[in-house]
C-alpha cells in the first residue's frame, strides 16, 4: 500500500485515523475468521468483558461512550450480539425501569478465547518497536487523548 503524498499525509488526525484503521483491520480479520465478529461487535464485547472501571454490565448510552463509537453503530452491533446470544439485556440494579447490557455465558466464553488472540496481535504489532518506544507511544497517545478531551470540554 503506497503512502499518500501532500499535506494530508503529514496531518496528525489523518495519520492517527489511518493507523487505527490498519490495526483495527488486522484485528477484525483475525476475529472475523475465528469468531465471526466485526470490529464494532468485538469492541462492545471487550468493554463488557473488561474487569476494569468501564467493564461489566452497562447501559447502551454508557457503552456508546466507553467504546467511543456512534450510537447507531453500537445499536446495530448490540442487536447482532443479542441475536447471536452473546449479549443480553438484564434489569438495571440501579434503576428498575431500565436495562443494562451484559455478556451471556457464551459471550464470556468467546471473550475469554479472544483476549489471548488480541494480546498476541498486540505483541505482534509492538514487536517492531525499539526498546522503550512502546511506553513512549502509550504516554503520547494518553496525552493526545487527554488534550483532545480538554479542548472539547470532556
Amino acid at each position: 500500500m503506497s503512502e499518500p503524498e501532500g499535506q494530508l499525509a503529514g496531518f496528525l488526525p489523518y495519520q492517527l485515523s489511518v493507523a487505527s484503521n490498519a490495526v483495527s483491520g488486522l484485528i477484525a480479520e483475525r476475529y472475523r475468521k475465528r469468531f465471526g465478529l466485526r470490529i464494532a461487535e468485538w469492541r462492545i464485547m471487550a468493554v463488557l468483558g473488561d474487569t476494569g472501571e468501564a467493564g461489566g454490565p452497562m447501559t447502551q448510552r454508557a457503552l456508546t461512550a466507553a467504546t467511543v463509537m456512534d450510537k447507531v453503530a453500537v445499536n446495530r452491533a448490540v442487536k447482532v450480539l443479542e441475536e447471536r446470544g452473546l449479549v443480553a439485556r438484564v434489569p438495571n440494579p440501579e434503576d428498575g425501569r431500565s436495562h443494562v447490557l451484559a455478556l451471556t455465558g457464551e459471550g464470556r466464553a468467546i471473550h475469554a478465547e479472544v483476549m489471548p488472540l488480541a494480546r498476541a496481535t498486540e505483541r505482534d504489532l509492538l514487536a517492531g518497536l525499539a526498546p522503550g518506544e512502546e511506553a513512549l507511544l502509550r504516554r503520547l497517545l494518553a496525552g493526545l487523548r487527554a488534550r483532545a478531551g480538554e479542548l472539547t470540554g470532556d
